[in-house]
C-alpha cells in the first residue's frame, strides 16, 4: 500500500517527500479531530468509580488522603517539621 502511494505521488523526490508529509499530517488531523472525539464516549477511561472497600489492611476511610486544604490529617505524625524549611544544600567541599 505504501509503495503504491509513493509511486502515485507526483513531482519526483521533492514532491513525494512533501506529499508524504501532507498525507501523514492529514491522517493525524483526521484521527485527532474526527475519529478520537467520536470514539471517546465509547471508551471507559473516564468511568472511574470506587464502590467497595479495597480490603487492604490499615486502609482507613478516606484512604489516608489529605483534606481539601492540603493539610494532613490531625492524627498523622510526620517524621519532619512542616513549620521550617530545611537548610539549603552546601557546595561540595565547602
Amino acid at each position: 500500500m505504501y509503495a503504491w502511494i509513493w509511486r502515485k505521488l507526483p513531482l519526483g523526490l521533492p514532491g513525494k517527500l512533501i506529499g508524504s508529509v501532507l498525507l501523514a499530517t492529514a491522517t493525524v488531523a483526521l484521527l485527532w479531530f474526527v475519529v478520537f472525539p467520536w470514539a471517546e464516549p465509547l471508551l471507559p477511561f473516564d468511568d472511574v468509580q470506587v464502590t467497595q472497600d479495597s480490603g487492604v489492611p490499615g486502609d482507613a476511610p478516606g484512604g489516608g488522603l489529605t483534606d481539601p486544604t492540603g493539610q494532613p490529617e490531625q492524627d498523622e505524625e510526620l517524621p519532619y517539621s512542616t513549620e521550617t524549611n530545611n537548610a539549603p544544600p552546601t557546595a561540595p567541599g565547602g
